[in-house]
């Protein structure tokens, strides 16, 4: 391992393409914050991501990428661990991504805990398609898509990760750049699914920095990670935004634990008849 790997150490030479004031540079910055304070070696860390402005990320980072297609990405994830374990496994990308087309695998990634980091930069809009209404779009929100106001309820991402069985789940904001570092390097550091949302404005289509800047609020004192009932009571709340880890499991065992326990020797069986499939069209 590298003497002292820096943050840049995990930048890539190609410089990110999002608009001028987007919350997504900070989560960039705050991630190779985290994985320098790990000291990880880039080639054993791997970054997927599915369709979106913050899915552009494994393109601005100095390790292994994936660029999958919409929605998928936990899947994609889940699969690129329980194939090489060694791996530090990331994936990243957005509300829309997560929570509309990918929704169906956000409870299941939750409840079997493979051991990756997902990272949800919710900005509560369709920012690369130019500003439509979001599943997490505040009520009467006006879009290219809801000109008269959005009349759906948002959904609460952290809500859902608590309910759905997530062993940690975590909550910052962009322009809380040191805190967030931490936050993913927790969730980094953690045996399990680990969920850091993320509010990260989008000045161009939807610019919330001023009402998330007065509702972030540390967790209140005495709070406790462990308890699920308190965690989700938190989740709940409506005038504020409550940034640090929201839950965290005492005690966790990772999918790819459980899956050599019940069926040892799976994963190198299946690691064979990948090897033997890609000889058989070569």
């Amino acid at each position: 391992m590298a003497a002292s790997l820096l943050p840049k150490s995990y930048r890539s030479t190609t410089k990110p393409t999002w608009c001028p004031g987007c919350g997504d540079f900070a989560v960039l910055e705050a991630t190779t914050r985290a994985l320098a304070a790990l000291q990880l070696e880039p080639h054993r860390v791997a970054v997927v991501s599915g369709i979106g402005c913050s899915s552009r990320f494994p393109i601005f980072l100095n390790a292994y990428g994936f660029h999958g297609v919409h929605g998928r990405v936990l899947p994609i994830a889940t699969g690129l661990k329980l194939a090489n374990p060694q791996l530090t496994v990331l994936a990243v990308g957005g509300d829309g991504d997560g929570l509309a087309i990918g929704a169906g695998h956000f409870p299941h990634a939750a409840r079997r805990n493979p051991d990756i980091t997902y990272i949800m930069m919710d900005n509560a809009i369709y920012g690369l398609t130019k500003g439509q209404v979001s599943p997490t779009s505040r009520l009467k929100h006006v879009t290219s898509t809801t000109p008269r106001g959005n009349v759906d309820r948002p959904l609460n991402p952290v809500a859902m990760a608590i309910a759905a069985g997530a062993s940690f789940v975590a909550q910052g904001v962009s322009s809380a750049v040191e805190e967030l570092a931490g936050l993913i390097r927790q969730g980094i550091e953690h045996r399990g699914f680990a969920f850091v949302h993320v509010l990260s404005p989008c000045p161009t289509f939807n610019n919330t920095y001023t009402q998330v800047k007065s509702l972030a609020a540390p967790l209140p004192e005495g709070y406790d990670p462990t308890d699920p009932v308190q965690a989700f009571e938190l989740s709940l709340a409506r005038d504020k935004i409550y940034t640090g880890v929201i839950y965290r499991e005492p005690e966790t065992i990772s999918y790819e634990e459980r899956l050599a326990e019940v069926t040892p020797g799976a994963i190198q069986d299946h690691r064979e008849y990948v090897r033997r499939l890609i000889e058989a069209y070569r």
